[in-house]
């Protein structure tokens, strides 16, 4: 059973925002885009994934997914749906792939050619051009996906789907912001020479994935107008090209690096794109949502791009479905929420994903813990809790009390409750898990301020889970089992 009090209550509109939205809804809404939605499962109590397609979903009108990993649970919920599947292959399988034909076809096997009739692509890697990641995948990437390649051919699916590369929006330089500028990075130049004869010699798309939010953090002489896909009194002049949003001229950047390496004519998708609405000044949901809506009221109108007028990207995928928390934050603590609804299913802001003008549909029947939270024990000696707070954050997941964050501005005593009852409801509201050296005290009255809330985690008790880790380690006993370089 639900909880009585609505979880997640949706914050206030920015007065312009709403007027916006009144218009939104007194006109007819756009023509549908190619838009879809990425699925991860980096949490630690995820929805059970037949709830997910049956529950979001399909209520929604969700046209295509990107699964971030071969999850059995999630492929059985989509097969025979009519949705589009993209599947992915984390980095931790490259390698195993790239080196061993009978692990490729192993795994098509298992992962796709079960559920061939909803899958369209299969992603191979995982941004694996990312300045963060070194080159530590770059040299199985192109193998991996050749061999995966051969794998759909001999299993006869190559004419029903295709691989593709996804490629983080740092693999080209673009430092002035100028598209005009931009060019494939030199250290990785072979292994995208590699990358852009395979895909080009199987008719396949380039897929980047943007984050318009790290470059708003990053690019200071840009305005958040640019970004929001508002009326720009001085849009950014490249030459002749005017530019009045961050996502055309980062389409743009990537057309001029394709054509500088001789690819000029190759099609592209977006496989992410998002805005995050927590843990970080300036991640709202209202701002999530007037990026997301003018993101699809743009790709709606398919006006293209300045070098490529209508001829948008064939796909465009929003990042994300739900909020993770357990993703890495290297890039920041928002990373964990980029969902368009919160973990367990219920919307944070409007946008079109296929439903119209209507309101998105929320997880019906979400089974939580009971309603008992674990706060911090004001009664007891709490001068040394700081070793405790840091003990509860580096376990759980303390992002909403970054600067800027929802809960930023509970203070302190606050935000070690947070804290506290953070990590008891990631350990399944164990005793143990409300110990903190007897700081920790379990109450059936809801801490929750605000808009910061105090959340109680999905029962998943009953719940199949999908766990990459096994995954990897499935596919790699598989590996050792079958060595054979062919």
């Amino acid at each position: 059973m639900r909880p009585s009090r609505r979880r997640h209550p949706l914050p206030p509109l920015a007065p312009g925002l709403l007027l916006l939205l009144l218009l939104h809804d007194l006109a007819p809404p756009p023509a549908a885009a190619a838009v879809g939605v990425n699925w991860g499962f980096s949490s630690s109590h995820p929805l059970p994934a037949a709830q997910v397609v049956r529950g979001l979903l399909l209520p929604n009108s969700v046209p295509r997914v990107r699964l971030a990993a071969a999850s059995p649970d999630a492929l059985a919920a989509l097969s025979g749906t009519g949705v589009a599947v993209t599947v992915g292959v984390p980095n931790e399988l490259l390698r195993p792939l790239a080196t061993s034909r009978k692990a490729a076809a192993a795994w098509v096997h298992d992962n796709v050619a079960r559920y061939a009739s909803g899958v369209r692509y299969v992603a191979v890697g995982d941004e694996s051009f990312l300045l963060n990641h070194g080159q530590q995948n770059q040299s199985f990437l192109v193998s991996a996906a050749a061999n995966i390649q051969r794998a759909l051919v001999d299993a006869k699916l190559s004419n029903k789907m295709k691989v593709v590369v996804p490629c983080s929006s740092d693999v080209y330089l673009n430092t002035s912001a100028l598209p005009s500028k931009a060019y494939f990075r030199p250290e990785v130049n072979e292994t995208i020479a590699e990358l852009l004869s395979f895909l080009a010699n199987h008719s396949s798309p380039f897929m980047v994935e943007l984050n318009p939010f790290s470059s708003f953090q990053h690019k200071k002489n840009l305005s958040l107008d640019y970004y929001l896909f508002q009326l720009m009194s001085h849009p950014v002049s490249d030459g002749h090209i005017k530019y009045d949003n961050y996502f055309d001229a980062s389409i743009d950047a990537l057309v001029t690096s394709l054509t500088k390496a001789g690819f000029s004519n190759m099609d592209i998708i977006v496989g992410r794109v998002g805005w995050p609405s927590d843990g970080a000044v300036n991640a709202t949901p209202a701002i999530a949502q007037s990026f997301m809506t003018g993101l699809v009221n743009h790709l709606a109108r398919k006006s293209g791009t300045p070098l490529r007028p209508k001829v948008p990207p064939i796909e465009t995928y929003l990042f994300s479905l739900l909020d993770e928390d357990q993703r890495s934050i290297a890039s920041g603590s928002y990373e964990r929420h980029h969902g368009i609804f919160t973990f367990d299913g219920q919307a944070k802001y409007y946008v079109n994903l296929g439903q119209g003008s209507k309101a998105l549909e929320n997880a019906p029947d979400v089974q939580y813990l009971p309603s008992k939270w674990c706060v911090l024990d004001n009664n007891k000696d709490i001068s040394n809790v700081s070793s405790s707070f840091s003990a509860a954050c580096s376990n759980a997941d303390c992002t909403a009390l970054s600067p800027g964050g929802s809960c930023s501005g509970i203070g302190w005593p606050g935000n070690v409750s947070y804290a506290f009852n953070n990590f008891y409801q990631q350990h399944d509201q164990s005793e143990e898990g409300c110990s903190f050296n007897g700081l920790g005290l379990i109450t059936t009255v809801d801490p929750s301020v605000d808009n910061c809330m105090f959340n109680l985690a999905i029962d998943t008790s009953t719940a199949a889970s999908f766990h990459p880790i096994l995954a990897m380690l499935q596919i790699l006993v598989l590996f050792f089992c079958t060595y054979n370089l062919l």
